[in-house]
């Protein structure tokens, strides 16, 4: 059910609810939170998982960070948080939000602790049933761990009255999302596929008992 949701997603066309008007209706009356993954770093390109090192963003990182300025012009936010890691704030300043965010270390990556910088194919040599979000890393942290600092963050942003941006990293990301619709980390959270300097947003249908992810993985304005 999950992934026939997300495919839904990433096929709907380019900002449709913007173009119809639907966003500015549906804010005058429920917030929406939007989730912007820091841009390109040499490991992204390496494949290496970047849990809390801390490092700059590419030449292409710096450039699509840029452009999320253009994608998000337009937009009001109550409130802009990030990660205090330099790639999302460096991301943050770029897409012209540096000035009035807020660091919230709840939004830092995931902790791969003995797996940071490591990659899959290495780590699944030794133990190939490993799944991050089921496994959690030794000496890191552990997918509750990952979904408590999540809920945090839900909990947060739920109580500003309205939109809000938060500048993250891809895993810590996905586990926001998986959260905010209120399904376990473990089984959900990697069914949520999600690019650098990618934009995605949460909301509500109707009402905020009813939690649901109204944009995801938009990567139009990004230069490949």
């Amino acid at each position: 059910m999950v992934r026939e949701v997300v495919d839904c997603l990433i096929c709907t066309p380019f900002a449709w609810w913007q173009r119809e008007g639907v966003s500015k209706r549906v804010n005058q009356v429920l917030p929406i939170v939007y989730l912007a993954r820091h841009g390109e770093t040499a490991w992204t390109l390496s494949g290496q998982y970047t849990g809390l090192t801390d490092l700059p963003l590419t030449e292409r990182g710096e450039r699509n960070a840029h452009r999320l300025s253009e994608r998000l012009r337009g937009l009001n936010f109550a409130k802009v948080f990030t990660s205090p890691l330099q790639r999302a704030r460096r991301t943050c300043e770029l897409a012209g939000f540096g000035t009035v965010a807020e660091i919230d270390r709840d939004l830092v990556e995931w902790n791969y602790g003995d797996y940071e910088g490591c990659r899959s194919a290495d780590i699944h040599r030794e133990h190939p049933d490993w799944d991050l979000f089921r496994d959690g890393c030794p000496r890191g942290e552990s997918p509750a761990e990952a979904a408590a600092r999540a809920d945090r963050v839900v909990s947060r942003v739920r109580g500003v009255p309205g939109d809000v941006l938060l500048f993250s990293s891809g895993h810590f990301i996905r586990v926001l999302a998986t959260r905010w619709i209120g399904l376990e980390v473990t089984a959900n959270a990697k069914r949520f596929m999600l690019n650098t300097a990618s934009l995605s947003a949460v909301g509500y249908e109707k009402e905020a008992s009813r939690p649901v992810i109204q944009l995801w993985n938009d990567t139009h304005h990004v230069d490949d």
